[in-house]
């Protein structure tokens, strides 16, 4: 018999401030720390006002972390220290692994008035914290949609539903990353593997992602589940829900954190703020 996984922890994204001066929701982060290991921070960026975020996120570094960016509405114009420059747009996905170090930068912009989306930062294993950066960048045609019995649907990012596999591949913590939409009353199960955490982001409409749980769940809510069960099981409210759905399997390694690099120590995070100081950041690729 399948046991459903229960909520262990509901967080509601808290509104932040970053980069040059973006207002934004933080669904969770450094405070959460290692609740949703692999995973490392998640925030919402989506906006009505061009005022909150055209300020941007400038130049700066990144060590040790994946940055996974998937935009639903405008583009995020970015270029780094590998030469690399183009768009995020609407629908497509970046996945960035700064291994080693990046510089770079990330300006959202509106299209037809219109800009969001979301950042995902996923931790890199000790072993793989210098690896040589390298990125997958997604367009929106490229990510299969698939379509379940009973009114639901998931866009397919990062591993598999009923035998449709997303393009991002290779990820070191072995993650599932899906975009779901759930019709009202229809209900979604997904097994979760032994011992790897999982969560839900509500991006709009209300759900239950957990039958014993009295309440339903709505826009900018996270649900963290628990470690014991072998699925997850989500029930749509009245007008339906959309979430994106995340799995990994856990490092259970030290954390040591500072703005924008995370290493397993503290001398290796002073280590790679001297570097960057000291224009010896960026790593030859090898």
């Amino acid at each position: 018999m399948i046991k459903t996984r229960e909520i262990a922890r509901i967080l509601k994204s808290r509104p932040t401030l970053e980069g040059a001066g973006v207002h934004l929701n933080r669904a969770f982060g450094y405070n959460e720390i290692p609740d949703f290991d692999p995973f490392l921070m998640l925030d919402d960026f989506r906006a009505d006002r061009p005022r909150d975020y055209l300020a941007g996120f400038p130049w700066h570094p990144h060590r040790g972390i994946e940055t996974v960016t998937y935009m639903l509405e405008g583009t995020v114009e970015h270029g780094d220290s590998m030469g690399h420059a183009g768009n995020v747009d609407a629908g497509c996905v970046q996945w960035m692994t700064a291994g080693s170090g990046i510089i770079h930068q990330e300006m959202p912009k509106p299209v037809n008035g219109r800009m969001g989306g979301f950042q995902l930062w996923v931790n890199l294993p000790r072993k793989y914290k210098v690896m040589d950066p390298r990125y997958q960048e997604i367009k929106a045609d490229a990510i299969p949609s698939v379509t379940l019995p009973g009114g639901a649907s998931a866009r397919v990012i990062c591993g598999t539903i009923a035998g449709v596999t997303g393009p991002v591949r290779d990820i070191m913590a072995d993650p599932e990353y899906f975009d779901v939409s759930l019709e009202p009353g229809a209900q979604f199960s997904h097994p979760v593997k032994p011992g790897y955490r999982a969560a839900a982001y509500v991006i709009g409409g209300t759900g239950r992602f957990d039958e014993g749980h009295k309440d339903e769940l709505a826009n900018r809510t996270m649900a963290l589940f628990g470690d014991e069960g072998d699925a997850v099981g989500v029930r749509a409210g009245g007008e339906g829900v959309r979430f994106l759905f995340f799995s990994g399997k856990p490092l259970r390694e030290p954390i040591a954190w500072g703005g924008p690099i995370v290493m397993n120590t503290q001398e290796e995070l002073q280590q790679a703020f001297d570097e960057y100081e000291n224009d010896t950041f960026i790593k030859k690729i090898s």
